[in-house]
C-alpha cells in the first residue's frame, strides 16, 4: 500500500508503516514534506562517479571478451587512458557490466522432447579404484526411455569404447538413430573451420551398427545433460565416499556386479519426469530400435596397425597387452578386446567372434 495512502487511512504513523512495510519514521518523514507542500522524496539521484567518463571502454572491452575480461587488466588499460581512480572503483564499474552482460545473454534451458528411438548418449566418469589400478564408468543413457546402462572400464582406449557401446546396445536391445557423446579423440580427431573430423573408427562403428555417431559443442556439457546426469548418479552409488559408505572394491568382478546392480535399480523404479519405470518404456521403444548386428565391429580391419602374438605369449598392440590362446604365439594375428571380468584382455578371433579355441579364461592379463 502506498505510504500516503496508509496513513490518509489510519491516521496513525506506526499503523500506517504497518500497512506499507517500511518505518514509522519514513511516514512521519513524508508527510511532513506533504504537509510543507514540498514534493514527495523519491530515490535518490545518482552523483556522477569517476569512472563514467570511461565507461564506454569498459563496455567494449566487456563485450570484446564475452563478460570475461578482468577488472585488473581493464583498470591497465583505461588508466593508460589517462583515468585517475583507485582500482577499487574499477572493479566495481566491471563487475556492474558483466553481470549486465551475463543478464541478457543468460541461457535459457527448454524441456527436450525426445523421439523415440532416436537418441541415445554416452560419458564417461572417474570409477573407483582396485587396488592400484583406476577405472572408468561408461554411462549410456537412452533418450526417451531414459533407460541407462554403466558398464567398468580400465581406460577410454578405442578397443574398450567400442565394446563397452556394443554391449550396452545389446542391452537396450536395438540400436538408436544417433549417438552423442564428447568430443573425445577416439570419436573427433580434430576441427577444422569448427566441424569435427571423425575418428576412422567412429565411422567404422556407425556403419556396422547403421547409427550415426554425432558429439555435443566442445566445453558445452549441457548439451548432453542425460548422460550427465546418468554419470553423476552412477558416481554418487558406485565410487566409495563418506555419503554412500561404500567399501573398497576386492577386485573388477565385484565392480562388474555392483553397476549390474545399480542399473537394475534405477531401470525399475519410477522416473521423476515420466512417472514410468525406465524398463517399462524401453520395451514400447524397442519397436523403434533397429536391430543389433550379430557380432561386434572388428576393430582390426582398418585403422589400427595389426596385433602379433610374441613368443612369450601376449598379443601386442597399441592399445593393449593381452593374453594370448595356447598355440598361437610366435606370430599368430589376433584381435584383442577389452571385455569384464578380473582379466579384461581377452584374444579374439578375427572378425569379432567367441575366444578362439584355448583360450586361458584364468590367466591375468598383463598391461
Amino acid at each position: 500500500m502506498n505510504i500516503l495512502e496508509a496513513y490518509d487511512l489510519t491516521g496513525s504513523l506506526r499503523d500506517a508503516a504497518e500497512l506499507a512495510g517500511c518505518s514509522h519514521h519514513t511516514v512521519a518523514r513524508y508527510v511532513s514534506e506533504r504537509e510543507r507542500g514540498r514534493a514527495v522524496p523519491g530515490a535518490v539521484a545518482r552523483r556522477p562517479g569517476v569512472a563514467d567518463e570511461f565507461l564506454p571502454k569498459l563496455e567494449e572491452l566487456a563485450g570484446r571478451s564475452k563478460g570475461k575480461i578482468r577488472a585488473d587488466k581493464a583498470h591497465e588499460r583505461i588508466a593508460a587512458m589517462g583515468y585517475a581512480g583507485s582500482e577499487h572503483t574499477t572493479r566495481r564499474a566491471v563487475a556492474g557490466l558483466k553481470q549486465a552482460y551475463a543478464a541478457g545473454r543468460r541461457r535459457v534451458h527448454r524441456p527436450w522432447v525426445a523421439e523415440p528411438g532416436m537418441w541415445a548418449q554416452y560419458d564417461f566418469g572417474d570409477g573407483p579404484r582396485i587396488g592400484q589400478a583406476a577405472t572408468i564408468l561408461f554411462c549410456l543413457w537412452l533418450a526417451w526411455s531414459r533407460f541407462r546402462v554403466v558398464l567398468p572400464l580400465l581406460d577410454k582406449s578405442g578397443p574398450s569404447v567400442w565394446a563397452a557401446a556394443d554391449v550396452a546396445l545389446r542391452r537396450l536391445g536395438g540400436v538408436p538413430a544417433y549417438l552423442l557423446t564428447d568430443n573425445e579423440k577416439t570419436v573427433t580427431v580434430e576441427h577444422v573451420a569448427g566441424i569435427p573430423v571423425r575418428n576412422a573408427a567412429a565411422v567404422e562403428f556407425g556403419r556396422h551398427y547403421g547409427l550415426t555417431v554425432a558429439t555435443c559443442v566442445p566445453y558445452d556439457p549441457a548439451s548432453k545433460g542425460g548422460s550427465e546426469s546418468t554419470v553423476k548418479i552412477a558416481k554418487a552409488d558406485l565410487v566409495p565416499a563418506q555419503a554412500n559408505l561404500l567399501g573398497e572394491y576386492a577386485s573388477f568382478a565385484q565392480l562388474e556386479a555392483a553397476c549390474e546392480g545399480f542399473c537394475g535399480q534405477v531401470n525399475a523404479r519410477p522416473h521423476r519426469i515420466t512417472r514410468r519405470a525406465p524398463a517399462e518404456m524401453l520395451a514400447e521403444e524397442r519397436a523403434r530400435l533397429h536391430p543389433v548386428p550379430g557380432g561386434p565391429v572388428h576393430r582390426g580391419a582398418r585403422g589400427d596397425p595389426p596385433r602379433r602374438c610374441d613368443v612369450a605369449g601376449c598379443v601386442r598392440g597399441r592399445p593393449v597387452l593381452g593374453a594370448a590362446p595356447a598355440g598361437r604365439a610366435g606370430g599368430a594375428r589376433a584381435a584383442a578386446w577389452r571385455a569384464g571380468g578380473d582379466h579384461p584382455c581377452r584374444a579374439r578371433r578375427p572378425g569379432g567372434g567367441g575366444p578362439a579355441p584355448g583360450d586361458h579364461a584364468g590367466q591375468p592379463a598383463g598391461r
